[in-house]
């Protein structure tokens, strides 16, 4: 499934409506079994997403999201097929959350990053949480406390997104990277998406290996992990049912 951020006029922000029709589409990612892989992308080449909507908000004073969070997806912690974020421009504010809310993210090399709330009296909210978990602590303050912009050569040294492309090279490098994830069997992916969270959210390294994965039991009990042994003896390439 591929979702489009499409509000260029303002830098793809969102509004309330925005983060309601995002979580339609996430819900039905969730919910669909022949969709099994998700990117998400801005229109244009200026941004991604540049967070909340500020008029938006000064209009209504107040924000307004699905349970599932920004953009429908960034609360969504049942979740267990891939998202791919393909940051075509600037990730900021809430556009970052997205963006470490993501699985896998390509950016181009014009893009910029940041969490610039402190800027206008307010705190990054869950962004911080994310940022804290995949960024080293000093990193992770640089970038909340000074609410800074920074490149994405910084942000693939700092390890939350995966690639840095030229503008051009942008969907080339995606639809390799989608189909990489498609030649997988989709319960695998299912499986182990999930075992790496579920297991990061254990106490301990013990806890995590007796912790149960009902997604790894569907893998082991489903059609795809017979075709994928059988396919390996034949020699051929699996032929997935999702099943």
């Amino acid at each position: 499934m591929r979702v489009t951020i499409d509000r260029p006029e303002v830098l793809n922000a969102l509004n309330p409506l925005a983060h309601y029709e995002l979580a339609e589409a996430f819900d039905a990612f969730a919910n669909d079994d022949l969709l099994h892989v998700a990117t998400i992308s801005g229109t244009g080449d200026r941004a991604f997403c540049v967070g909340t909507d500020l008029k938006a908000r000064a209009e209504s004073g107040q924000d307004d999201h699905p349970e599932t969070g920004f953009a429908g997806l960034t609360e969504r912690y049942n979740l267990n097929k891939p998202v791919v974020a393909l940051v075509n421009g600037d990730a900021i504010g809430g556009g970052l959350e997205i963006v470490l809310a993501c699985d896998l993210a390509i950016a181009v090399s014009t893009a910029r990053f940041g969490l610039p709330e402190p800027k206008v009296g307010l705190a990054a909210s869950g962004g911080l949480h994310r940022l804290a978990r995949q960024v080293s602590l000093k990193q992770t303050m640089e970038i909340a406390l000074t609410g800074n912009l920074f490149d994405a050569e910084s942000a693939l040294r700092y390890g939350f997104i995966n690639k840095v492309v030229d503008p051009q090279s942008l969907q080339a490098e995606a639809e390799k990277l989608v189909n990489d994830l498609l030649t997988c069997s989709p319960l695998a992916l299912r499986a182990t998406k999930q075992m790496i969270f579920k297991g990061l959210d254990a106490d301990t390294l013990k806890k995590a290996y007796q912790a149960e994965y009902p997604e790894h039991d569907r893998m082991l009990a489903g059609e795809d992990a017979k075709e994928g042994i059988s396919a390996f003896v034949e020699k051929r390439k699996p032929i997935w049912r999702g099943r």
